[in-house]
């Protein structure tokens, strides 16, 4: 579809200046905008040309290429990102732009709410398994008593800079080749808070603010994992100009067990047991999490065998129940025997048929067979 001229369509002469430009776009804008014009299908495809004409007649190198080649193929002129007026998105910021809002790019002037915080909780497995009730003493941020968080002095309020009107920032202009670039900065003189404070609080020098030590009783649920975290709602910094505060975030680290590990809600544990007991079975007390629990361990039981303890691991987080227990059992082998021992366990090697280390010798064959037998 052929474009049309970028001057027909903003109802201009090619000779027109940037302020009849400015006043033709806004005078458009506000006819064809689709949020005022949300009845008729074809006001966005009018807004968008006429937002078009505008973002290349307004920039002054991509006007005098307009004005010598005409229309760019696709991808050209229109949308690159260089017109100093593109990217509007509501009615709103068109009215901004026209008629010198842009208090966007300073700090905010009204209420803001206050910081979050982060708090790194180091509990149990025990603490995991059944919940924990505790204090933690956070440092932070609180609205001043006295001045009631506005930085005056009782009885005076703050007053809005003269110099920003109380935007909080100041416009610089520049002249360069490329045309004229307007920019914002933080006001010099409110240091971009819009506001002015004559006579500051005694207590708090102005800040509005005091940094206090502050005591909070939380409940950790039980199941929590390391990387879990607990929001404690309004418990961060306190707010701005009567801004609501942050919240406080509990994150939560458990340390190892000397027993047990943890996978999810099961939890494993080695239990050792001796060559007799596992080829003969036995009764056993294991350890858990809630004490001590009767294990049966059959005859003919494998080092690396796992039993199961149903209901004896963790609380599900956000669940019912608990998951399992599983005992490793492991046979340790004895590092020295008596001579008893030694010589049951050769008879046992007899009568299995399995071959073993002979007998010790006594230090006299020892040295006969060192000499060759004589």
């Amino acid at each position: 579809m052929t474009k049309r001229d970028y001057y027909e369509v903003l109802g201009l002469s090619r000779e027109a200046t940037a302020e009849e430009l400015k006043k033709a776009y806004r005078r458009l804008a506000r006819e064809y905008h689709p949020d005022v014009n949300q009845d008729d299908p074809e006001a966005a495809e009018k807004f968008k040309e006429i937002k078009e004409a505008f973002d290349v007649l307004s920039d002054q190198d991509r006007r005098a290429q307009y004005d010598r080649f005409g229309h760019a193929p696709e991808g050209g002129f229109a949308g690159n990102g260089f017109g100093g007026f593109s990217g509007f998105g509501g009615f709103e910021d068109i009215l901004e732009t026209f008629f010198g809002g842009g208090t966007r790019t300073g700090r905010p002037s009204g209420p803001q709410r206050g910081s979050d915080l982060r708090y790194d909780l180091e509990i149990s497995l025990q603490d995991v398994a059944f919940g924990l009730e505790t204090t933690v003493f956070v440092p932070r941020d609180e609205t001043c008593e006295t001045c009631l968080g506005s930085g005056a002095r009782p009885g005076t309020a703050p007053v809005t800079c003269a110099t920003c009107g109380g935007s909080g920032q100041q416009q610089v202009v520049r002249n360069t080749a490329f045309g004229r670039f307007v920019s914002a900065k933080p006001c010099e003189i409110c240091q971009g808070e819009g506001r002015l404070i004559k006579e500051r609080c005694s207590v708090c020098q102005g800040r509005g603010r005091l940094q206090r030590e502050r005591k909070i009783d939380i409940k950790v649920p039980p199941g929590v994992d390391t990387g879990s975290r607990l929001r404690v709602s309004g418990e961060g910094e306190a707010g701005f100009r009567g801004g609501p505060p942050g919240d406080l975030y509990i994150f939560f680290k458990v340390r190892p067990h000397e027993l047990f590990k943890r996978e999810a809600n099961d939890i494993i544990v080695d239990v050792p047991v001796s060559f007799a007991q596992a080829a003969l079975g036995v009764e056993m007390e294991v350890p858990t999490l809630d004490g001590k629990a009767r294990l049966k361990i059959p005859e003919g039981t494998q080092p690396g065998t796992f039993f199961r303890l149903r209901g004896k691991g963790l609380p599900h987080l956000r669940g019912y129940g608990r998951g399992d227990q599983h005992v490793h059992v492991t046979v340790k082998i004895p590092r020295k025997l008596s001579a008893k021992e030694k010589e049951l366990l050769r008879e046992y090697a007899r009568l299995a048929g399995e071959e073993v280390n002979p007998a010790d010798k006594g230090i006299l064959d020892k040295v006969k067979d060192a000499l060759g037998g004589k």
